[in-house]
């Protein structure tokens, strides 16, 4: 088996936190709103598959002094079916035009797959990312139980903090849910259904098989990550198995709901988080079949972005505007969101790069901007502009100017906009997202964060681009 490990893990979650008790309320009338119980996370209307990939990434640690040769981004619900991903998120990253891009969809464990093949493929490191934001109709289950949210993984050569042990694999066309392209939402089967097959025929074999090729026995297993698209499949499986580990999935889809193919990543930074070196890790990705991997760990992470996200966030208690930013009701807006907001083609190819990993440039007098301007804004020079490249978005900054407006078009009122100081000298005109309703206060250390810019709506066309948002989120509160 190759010398590859996993060299470091990344998780993300929105900031806003659905409370389900709210939709139970709401829906009672009508006997639906499930059982009430916890939260899921919500993405904000600027908000994607592809955003939220870019957030885990940046948590994940990427390697000093090593180049990632592989970038594979895998997602069931991404905004679009022939613009590549996975190029995007590099060009967020700011890494090199030559990395080799990959692109899965299709399937919840594609991630689950690709982390199998990094750590017996070739050389390099390789950043594997899964991100999802799945549309689901209001009322059905999945809108309640299913969450957005990320995940990410780092696998290089060498020691890391984990090392594959064994893997074991079944293809199984089973329909527990299936989303058609003319239908647009999920079709869900009955759950019993479900948990006899998918135990009998994907997860159990997949396991056995795993353990087998790792010559370990199922009490070896300290910790479990095994997603559950119906409830009760992991008890039922570890019952089979003579599995005693917990399973990481039941706080997550307990706070922040059922991820999708980001949930065997988000869930395998849990495991990694708090797991002692030594102890055996489960990792299983579940949809169309299953692939099991067994992971020992071999280092302590000092990290924690997993659970931090899980404990940080805002509530959302207002139904409608859980409809609103899940594309459940189309909303009026009025004139002023009949802005054309088309990007052209031309424009991406010339500054796209600079765009999404923002780029600035520091003159020949050492002044930093952006964007780079063919004269700079440097009074003191009246020379076109020679920049050097500086990368914002992970340099410090603070708010110079902050304006709620209520009259510029967003689907989230209000629009926060204002002047960003960057401690390097730069300036820069920003939108802000996060505020949590309350804008930041003047000299507020800040963030940026990769989001949509602005949707095109009458050709279904969204830009990206990077805002700022408050440093520190809020605590949640424990749920009952």
């Amino acid at each position: 088996m190759a010398n590859r490990s996993i060299q470091s893990t990344g998780a993300y979650l929105p900031l806003l936190r659905f409370e389900r008790k709210s939709a139970r309320a709401e829906l009672s009338w009508a006997g639906l709103g499930g059982n009430g119980r916890g939260r899921r996370a919500v993405a904000g209307w600027d908000e994607d598959a592809l955003t939220q990939a870019v957030e885990a990434a940046r948590e994940a640690a990427l390697p000093v002094g090593e180049a990632i040769a592989r970038v594979v981004f895998a997602s069931t619900s991404s905004a679009f079916s022939d613009r590549s991903q996975s190029v995007l998120l590099s060009q967020a990253l700011n890494l090199p035009r030559d990395v080799e891009t990959v692109d899965l969809a299709n399937c919840r464990r594609s991630a689950v797959s690709a982390l199998l093949h990094a750590l017996r493929g070739a050389e390099g490191a390789e950043l594997i990312v899964a991100g999802e934001k799945r549309a689901t109709q209001p009322g059905s289950a999945a809108n309640l139980t299913w969450g957005d949210g990320a995940g990410a993984v780092v696998v290089s050569n060498g020691p890391g903090v984990a090392r594959l042990l064994g893997a074991g694999r079944v293809n199984l066309d089973l329909l527990d849910s299936y989303t058609s392209v003319a239908r647009g939402f999920p079709y869900l089967a009955e759950d019993r259904f479900v948990r006899d097959v998918m135990l009998s025929e994907a997860l159990i074999p997949a396991a056995q098989a795993a353990l087998a090729d790792a010559g370990l026995q199922a009490s070896d297993v300290v910790l479990a990550v095994v997603p559950e698209p119906v409830s009760g499949l992991y008890a039922a499986a570890a019952r089979k198995l003579g599995l005693t580990a917990p399973n990481m999935i039941e706080r997550l889809g307990a706070e922040a709901g059922e991820l999708g193919a980001a949930a065997p990543l988000f869930g395998l930074a849990m495991a990694l988080e708090q797991a002692e070196p030594g102890q055996i890790v489960l990792l299983a990705g579940c949809g169309n079949g299953c692939d099991v991997l067994l992971l020992e760990v071999t280092g302590k992470t000092r990290r924690r972005p997993a659970h931090q996200a899980l404990d940080e966030g805002a509530p959302l208690t207002n139904y409608s505007r859980l409809l609103s930013l899940t594309g459940g009701i189309q909303l009026d807006w009025g004139p002023r969101a009949e802005v054309n907001q088309k990007v052209s083609a031309s424009v991406l190819v010339r500054h796209g790069r600079e765009m999404h990993g923002f780029i600035g440039g520091r003159d020949q007098g050492g002044n930093v901007q952006f964007p780079k301007t063919p004269f700079p804004v440097n009074p003191a020079l009246s020379e076109p502009g020679r920049y050097e490249d500086v990368i914002l978005r992970d340099e410090p900054a603070r708010v110079v100017s902050i304006t709620a407006d209520r009259l510029n078009f967003t689907p989230d009122p209000p629009f926060y906009f204002g002047l960003v100081q960057f401690e390097n000298g730069a300036r820069v005109v920003m939108e802000h997202c996060d505020a949590k309703g309350v804008a930041p206060e003047v000299g507020a250390p800040v963030r940026m964060r990769f989001r949509i810019k602005a949707i095109d709506r009458q050709r279904q066309f969204r830009s990206y681009f990077w805002k700022a948002a408050p440093l520190e989120r809020p605590q949640l509160a424990a749920k009952e």
